[in-house]
């Protein structure tokens, strides 16, 4: 249940009244200088700069060719680093996290529960994170289609959509469809339940297309008379994951169901962009490796459920080790605040590399959206969407000082209140699902 505006604004008026007051907007055309630069593909540059130019980065290095009256902000002792992008989040989406009504649900969209005013969305522009992959809870082996959003928060839902993302679908398999289904009685029960209901799925989807491309083709020789096919709004879209133009982001943790997983993916041939939680990747890394599946993991979670017993905080070290791209995520409102701390975890657990480290949770996790064309490093024509830090952030001691999005400034930790940049008014809180996945793992099929 969506928290009620009147009860809402009693409730977080005083811990999350923000001040109307707008700054000043910032400029267009600005220079960050003497900053330590990290950009996460051309290395570390020691008092670096980057040049911002309508809301693209321009030019970064020890120097840039900017204009000599742009505007400066020195960072001296500053760290600089692209946004943090977090490709499983269930932020903002207050109760609707998962359709719980049918175990296949692919027209499902959550877009249609985003809430642009949730607390939820502050917090992690407060850590840095920049870009959310916002998913379908993991209660239906088939669950609903993925929104992208910048974290611009302020604006309107519209403005915080990632312009021209992919599209992304959640699937799930494990504990989590054959309790909550299994519980009623219903299928599936178990995780042979699971696949045939992911089987049966395509299969029903190559019918519908069957039927469609016959009435396609009818149409095409101009049979005036055709009857076309009812549209079947599920259908649709698990044909367009055999079509190829959803990305499939797949909830599972166990070894043996990623093969699985693989199988059915070749059997019915669409690919997987990546597994999320694959807290067991590590002992079939080397067999998941070739198929060019990336994984969205926690760095150190474990134990939580039968499926986490055999988690260890070296999965991600050992899997990037074998040639799988690693992405940490947060699939919580709280671990989102503090992702490169998370990503500092990999440097002691594998002696991952610190760009390695900072390449989880920037360029890697944009690549398993479908946007790391924009975003995820400081490269000349990206996105400008970058964070200052006040020190090193693979330091637990780090803050986020200064976030900025498309070269606006939206967060910024020196102002009164709570930094925020764009925000009036009162913020919404989660409640419920707490937008994530664990909070009420044994009812809606969380974690």
């Amino acid at each position: 249940m969506k928290f009620p505006l009147a009860l809402g604004l009693a409730a977080t008026a005083t811990a999350f009244a923000q001040s109307a007051t707008p700054p000043t907007p910032p400029p267009h055309d600005f220079v960050i200088t003497n900053a330590t630069v990290m950009t996460v593909t051309h290395g570390t540059i020691e008092h670096g700069s980057v040049w911002v130019h309508d809301g693209k980065i321009a030019g970064y290095g020890a120097t840039v060719n900017a204009p000599s009256d742009v505007v400066k902000i020195d960072a001296t002792g500053k760290y600089l680093t692209p946004g943090i992008v977090d490709p499983h989040s269930h932020s903002a989406l207050s109760n609707d996290v998962n359709e719980m009504t049918s175990p296949v649900t692919p027209s499902m969209m959550m877009i249609d529960a985003f809430d642009n005013r949730d607390k939820a969305l502050y917090q992690a522009l407060a850590g840095g994170v920049t870009t959310e992959l916002l998913l379908h809870g993991s209660a239906n082996v088939i669950g609903g289609q993925a929104v992208v959003i910048k974290n611009k928060f302020g604006l309107s839902r519209d403005q915080m959509l990632f312009p021209d993302a992919p599209r992304s679908i959640k699937f799930a398999s494990g504990e989590n469809p054959k309790r909550v289904y299994g519980g009623r009685g219903q299928l599936p029960s178990t995780r042979m339940g699971n696949f045939e209901v992911m089987r049966q799925s395509f299969e029903d989807a190559k019918a519908y297309m069957a039927k469609w491309d016959e009435y396609n083709a009818k149409v095409a020789k101009g049979d005036k008379d055709v009857t076309p096919p009812a549209k079947d709004l599920k259908l649709e879209a698990l044909a367009d994951v055999l079509r190829g133009k959803l990305y499939v982001q797949i909830h599972c943790y166990r070894a043996d169901e990623f093969l699985t997983e693989e199988a059915i993916a070749k059997e019915y041939g669409f690919k997987i962009r990546a597994f999320h939680h694959a807290l067991e990747m590590y002992k079939v890394a080397d067999q998941i490796a070739p198929t060019g599946t990336a994984i969205a993991t926690f760095a150190d979670w474990w134990g939580y459920k039968d499926e986490a017993w055999d988690a260890i905080p070296w999965n991600a070290a050992m899997s990037e080790k074998a040639g799988i791209r690693v992405a940490l995520k947060s699939d919580s409102n709280d671990h989102i605040r503090r992702l490169n701390q998370e990503a500092g975890k990999m440097i002691r657990y594998g002696g991952v590399s610190e760009e390695d480290a900072l390449k989880m949770i920037t360029l890697n996790p944009a690549w398993i959206i479908g946007v790391d064309d924009k975003v995820g490093s400081i490269d000349t024509g990206k996105d400008a969407d970058l964070v200052l830090w006040n020190m090193d952030p693979l330091s637990t001691y780090a803050r986020a000082e200064k976030v900025y999005i498309d070269g606006d400034l939206f967060f910024d930790d020196s102002l009164p209140g709570f930094g925020t940049t764009h925000f009036s008014g009162a913020m919404h809180e989660a409640h419920g699902f707490g937008g994530e996945d664990g909070a009420n793992v044994d009812d809606e099929g969380g974690n």
